[in-house]
């Protein structure tokens, strides 16, 4: 199975938090932040330890368009990384989505996930946020 093949396959997960570490051992101050909001909030998630698979790390950053670790994917399409997660959890739309995750509601997810993205673009402060969403289609 190639890396594209892997990184697709973890993505069948409902939930998954690409991370460095794991959630009860983080290797990076940004993965445990992102760890702890999702334990906050209830989260039942796949977690991927990066430095278990150099070559999917690698990838992963290709196939996201995202340059950094943790990346959070919900339903298959990234949503982000720690800012606009903790961004997401104090607003309390990372609870939203991930109840929506649950209900089985792909429709009130993106309207979740659209009111995720305008709070951040409100919020924002210092370096630009936003928030990606791929269709798995397109993936």
């Amino acid at each position: 199975m190639n890396v594209v093949e892997r990184i697709k396959q973890h993505l069948a997960s409902p939930v998954v938090l690409f991370m460095k570490g794991t959630p009860d051992f983080p290797q990076c101050g940004f993965s445990a932040q992102v760890a702890a909001a999702l334990r906050e909030v209830g989260a039942r998630y796949d977690a991927v330890n990066i430095f278990e698979d150099p070559e999917l790390r690698d990838e992963l950053k290709r196939y996201s368009n995202w340059p950094t670790y943790p990346q959070l994917y919900v339903n298959g399409e990234l949503v982000g990384g720690c800012d606009i997660v903790l961004g997401m959890y104090q607003s309390g739309e990372l609870a939203k989505v991930l109840a929506t995750i649950r209900a089985g509601d792909e429709a009130a997810f993106v309207d979740v996930m659209r009111a995720g993205q305008r709070y951040l673009e409100t919020h924002a402060q210092g370096a630009a946020r936003h928030l990606v969403l791929v269709s798995r289609a397109d993936a």
